[in-house]
């Protein structure tokens, strides 16, 4: 479904959900100055059309180390030897579905893949890259970089309204 009539409402409603998708319809109503249920209608649409893919909680990786033990992130470089479609979409599948990695991305110039990877620890890292690097005779080059640190996150796409 195409949601081509968007207009600076939607936007505002938009940018609310994007802060904190548990707002109650009351809220989002009040604070763009029309009814509840305009407001339902309006944040379904948005839904129905594809715009809002899904509402998650976003969970702090620290604290969830701190209960959990350790928790390491990293961004994976992936080169392949052969880059026919077949085998990028071959790769690509394989990569979305192992559980540890959280974004994937084909990339161009330079490696044919960015991963953003999560796991428990270092021997949950080298399991995973075993599964999805070394098993693959496709995969040239695997360059991992860990994190030290988490400067920013941000989850926020911009909107027009935002400037």
């Amino acid at each position: 479904m195409e949601y081509s009539n968007m207009d600076a409402i939607d936007l505002q409603l938009l940018g609310w959900l994007q802060d904190d998708a548990s707002r109650s319809n009351q809220w989002l109503a009040a604070q763009a100055g029309i009814s509840p249920p305009t407001c339902l209608r309006r944040v379904r649409r948005l839904h129905e059309s594809g715009l809002i893919e899904r509402q998650v909680a976003i969970l702090n990786p620290d604290r969830l180390a701190a209960v959990q033990g350790h928790g390491l992130a990293c961004i994976v470089e992936v080169s392949l030897d052969r880059q026919g479609a077949e085998h990028m979409d071959a790769f690509e599948a394989r990569a979305v579905a192992e559980p540890a990695v959280q974004q994937c991305w084909r990339v161009a110039p330079g490696p044919d893949f960015m991963l953003v990877v999560h796991t428990r620890d270092m021997p949950g890292y080298l399991a995973m890259a075993q599964r999805l690097f070394t098993a693959d005779a496709n995969v040239r080059n695997a360059k991992a970089f860990f994190s030290t640190k988490r400067a920013k996150f941000e989850t926020k796409l911009p909107l027009a309204h935002d400037s």
